[in-house]
């Protein structure tokens, strides 16, 4: 009997019948795992509401409640990641010991929003007139909606679900219907942590659940994570209707490897950020862009690492890389090897055709050299594991090529010259720049977020910048005057 997935709505399982359902499968087999109820309009209005009855009351709870609770969460998060690494697997198909790390690094964002009694304090000007005090106090929004992506299902939603509770709103989460089991864990912990029934809904479905969210009234901020058109999508339509949005979207992300760098080093650098978790991040490496004269001699470097790559089941520990998410994906994936060959780059290594025991969804690594700015494999986000090396004349010429792409999520630039680093982080149009650093994720006290194509809002996710956007500013102005009366003045107020 495949198992049923379900929503989880006003703190328990939701158990009404579902109009439409999906499949979730095993990547690593080809096989349906499970069937996932769909959202429709009335799934979404109940789980709204159950955040709208929620909010009054968790508003309410002190800093302190608040952070107990996320406090709470972390240790059970902590003490049962490993659980959590097999259901990221078992439904994503990343190797277990990637989902770990996924993990840990969503900890770190747990961890920063237990400091919500230091992040959320306003500022107070005594006597800013004669006997006015001016302070301001940074309040939560209401009910707002999170749209999370397939390749980080736990990660993910915990750059914000933890923030935008510590600031005092509710939440309804929509995740991946590829992979929805890892939020519906997420829940289930809160819950056991103290979070109230209500304060944290699960919806799973599909475009509709997603339009269910962005237009309806009670709803206050969208946070999205996912493609650029779709990105685009959910940033003009959730503005539309009023809300306050942060859409991040897709990456083209290019690492630049200078004639000085350690090639040792670069190589297995791009091998690492190229192929992890099958290339379906964010931020993978997509373009290498060797600075001649190193590109020969780079390439080799890096067709030697991949050659060694083991390629299997996520859950064998000799695993270093496992499939594509569904079998759409990898047809997808696999034709835009099709399409690089067809315009003239230089296939050097094919991954088409790899031969792993069972029907899962499999792509060897994939790599072509000699990419042009013209080619498909160049311009679009591929999100699997297909690496490109453009050749560059000169730094100009790379930075020229990197500052060319719409997209400007994440870049690096490998090098032992510490001016020509200067000069690329200063100068590349990408939010987030790595130094000798293939994968440059800031650290859970930063915030994390792209430029151009890569972002539609202006506030960037997690971090000092998810506090802000999680909360709105009130600036009080206050006097307690003495029985004295000054009496009627209708004149501009003035400071004095």
């Amino acid at each position: 009997m495949t198992d049923r997935i379900s929503h989880w709505i006003d703190g328990k399982p939701y158990t009404g019948a579902a109009g439409r359902t999906g499949d979730v499968y095993d990547p690593a087999t080809g096989e349906v795992r499970a069937k996932v109820d769909f959202a429709g309009q009335a799934e979404v209005d109940q789980a709204v509401a159950a955040a709208s009855a929620a909010f009054p009351g968790w508003r309410g709870t002190s800093l302190a409640g608040r952070t107990r609770v996320l406090f709470a969460f972390r240790e059970l998060l902590s003490a049962r990641k490993h659980e959590l690494a097999k259901i990221i697997t078992s439904e994503h198909g990343k190797v277990e010991s990637d989902a770990a790390g996924e993990i840990a690094r969503a900890i770190e964002n747990v961890e920063y929003a237990c400091g919500a009694a230091q992040l959320l304090k306003g500022g107070f000007s005594e006597n800013a007139s004669t006997g006015v005090d001016v302070y301001s106090i940074a309040q939560p929004l209401g009910v707002v909606g999170v749209i999370s992506p397939f390749n980080f299902p736990a990660m993910v939603p915990l750059w914000f679900v933890p923030n935008a509770l510590a600031c005092g709103n509710t939440v309804v989460l929509k995740p991946s219907e590829k992979d929805p089991s890892a939020s519906l864990f997420i829940a289930e912990l809160l819950a056991e942590a103290g979070l109230p029934a209500g304060a944290l809904n699960v919806l799973h479905g599909d475009k509709a659940a997603v339009d269910g969210l962005l237009e309806h009234r009670d709803v206050k901020a969208i946070s999205f994570v996912g493609s650029t058109p779709i990105a685009r999508y959910v940033y003009e339509t959730g503005t539309r209707h009023g809300k306050r949005v942060q859409a991040l979207g897709g990456a083209k992300n290019h690492m630049v490897v200078l004639p000085d760098a350690d090639l040792d080093l670069a190589a297995d650098a791009a091998v690492s950020a190229g192929f992890g978790s099958a290339g379906e991040r964010c931020m993978a490496v997509s373009v290498v862009v060797a600075v001649d004269p190193v590109g020969d001699e780079l390439v080799a470097k890096i067709t030697e690492r991949m050659t060694r790559l083991r390629v299997g089941d996520g859950r064998e520990p000799e695993s270093e890389m496992g499939p594509l998410v569904t079998k759409a994906h990898h047809e997808r994936v696999t034709s835009y090897v099709d399409a690089g060959v067809a315009e003239g780059a230089q296939l050097v290594v094919d991954g088409r055709g790899i031969e792993i025991a069972g029907d899962g969804f499999w792509l060897g690594p994939t790599l072509f050299d000699r990419v042009g700015p013209g080619m498909s494999v160049y311009t679009d986000e591929i999100f699997g594991p297909v690496l490109s090396v453009a050749r560059a004349t000169s730094f100009d010429d790379a930075l020229s090529l990197v500052n060319a792409s719409p997209y400007g999520n994440g870049t690096a630039i490998f090098t032992g010259d510490g001016a020509a680093a200067r000069r690329y982080q200063n100068e590349v149009e990408v939010g987030m720049v790595g130094v000798n650093v293939p994968i440059p994720v800031p650290v859970g006290y930063y915030s994390f977020g792209g430029w151009k194509d890569s972002l539609f809002g202006d506030t960037h996710a997690y971090g000092p910048e998810g506090f802000h956007f999680f909360t709105r500013t009130k600036v009080v102005t206050s006097r307690w005057p003495d029985t004295s009366h000054a009496g009627v003045n209708l004149g501009f107020p003035k400071n004095s």
